[in-house]
């Protein structure tokens, strides 16, 4: 029996040591943050309050290329070339799905704009046929609020005269 209470608590003890490997910090919002991972490379080692293991915080402040022209003479740091970023960690595979996502979006973007100027051309329409008709004298009829139809007097009539000519303003284009 007391084998198997040693052996619950190997396991028990086994356990807590992956609560152990956790990473604590405070980010840009001042909330703590906890994880399996080190914190990103912008927060200051300061921010960072328990790391697995109980290690002082090892990040290298800067590379080993800026450090030593940071000790050069500047006219030797003048004469060195600037060196240009490396280009072995692009995938082209990953640049060619990149642009055409972009071309996606760009050509959901111009038949969004398609559908919206052939919804205005159509309010158009309609906002022109409605005024003409409006403008013709015509009796004509319309609901009150209690559901009953009753013939447009000349004050509804321009009332609905101007909200024609907003909508054809609005939507018709010069």
């Amino acid at each position: 029996m007391k084998m198997h209470k040693l052996l619950l608590l190997a396991v028990a003890c086994t356990w807590a040591l992956g609560a152990a490997a956790q990473w604590q910090w405070i980010d840009k919002d001042g909330r703590k943050v906890f994880s399996d991972r080190p914190p990103p490379a912008e927060v200051p080692a300061k921010s960072i309050l328990k790391q697995p293991g109980g290690a002082p915080v090892a990040r290298p402040a800067t590379t080993p290329e800026a450090s030593s022209t940071e000790n050069a003479t500047p006219a030797a740091a003048a004469s060195k070339p600037a060196a240009k970023p490396v280009a072995a960690g692009k995938d082209k595979e990953l640049e060619e799905k990149k642009a055409a996502a972009e071309a996606a979006e760009a050509a959901k973007k111009k038949a969004e704009e398609e559908k919206v100027a052939r919804v205005k051309a159509d309010n158009c329409t309609r906002a022109r046929q409605a005024k003409a008709t409006l403008e013709s004298g015509v009796l004509m009829k319309q609901t009150n609020a209690q559901g009953e139809r009753v013939i447009m007097d000349e004050a509804s009539r321009n009332a609905e005269i101007k909200r024609t000519n907003d909508i054809i303003a609005s939507d018709c284009t010069r």
